[in-house]
């Protein structure tokens, strides 16, 4: 009787996991309804997509001011600067092109320092939306990255009133109802998981 049991267990538990499995890519993939803001906050780690998102958004209305994240800025790029070398940060870069897309340049603003991951995005965030009084931020990102960045800034938020809306922005290719059918989907969902674990086990920033 006892080995039917086991068996019956793991049969369950094998399925359960693969039901998971096939749900995760859309799991991870979230869009919150959104509402009018203060501001959009486009989280480092895209070359176009994210910010391009937050244009769209910007020009429908959504909010009136958009908030860069810079990323990660390499220690060899601060020397460069500090020798008198004209090397624009990617955040710069990414400021002109909006500019040429008519977002006005006193609507964007960019974060200060060098942000290595979205714990820190979220801390840097809040660092300027305090004291500026803003009460509703949408934040933009990657589809797979959307969970564990809405987990991050309500995180970072707590004890404050405002509300943080999520988006994974258009431009992204993922296909979260076919993850596995994709490497770099496979590759992005596989670790977004790990990391979601993680965060929510309180091992990692």
């Amino acid at each position: 009787m006892l080995p039917r049991v086991a068996v019956a267990i793991v049969v369950v538990a094998l399925a359960a996991g693969a039901a998971f499995l096939r749900g995760a890519g859309r799991f991870l993939a979230i869009d919150d309804d959104l509402v009018h803001s203060d501001a959009i906050v486009v989280l480092g780690g895209a070359r176009v997509e994210r910010w391009l998102e937050a244009v769209d958004l910007y020009r429908a209305g959504w909010a009136t001011h958009i908030v860069l994240s810079p990323g990660r800025i390499d220690p060899a790029e601060v020397r460069l600067r500090e020798a008198g070398v004209r090397f624009p940060a990617e955040a710069d870069l990414i400021r002109d092109a909006m500019v040429q897309m008519q977002v006005p340049a006193s609507a964007i603003i960019i974060l200060p320092a060098s942000l290595d991951n979205t714990a820190q995005e979220a801390t840097s965030v809040r660092q300027s939306a305090v004291p500026a009084g803003w009460r509703r931020l949408i934040v933009v990102t990657s589809k797979y990255h959307t969970r564990r960045a809405r987990f991050a800034f309500e995180r970072a938020f707590q004890g404050t009133s405002i509300a943080i809306r999520v988006r994974g922005t258009r431009y992204d290719p993922a296909t979260p109802d076919r993850w596995w059918t994709a490497r770099g989907d496979v590759r992005w969902v596989t670790a977004e998981l790990q990391k979601l674990l993680l965060y929510r086990l309180g091992l990692s920033e």
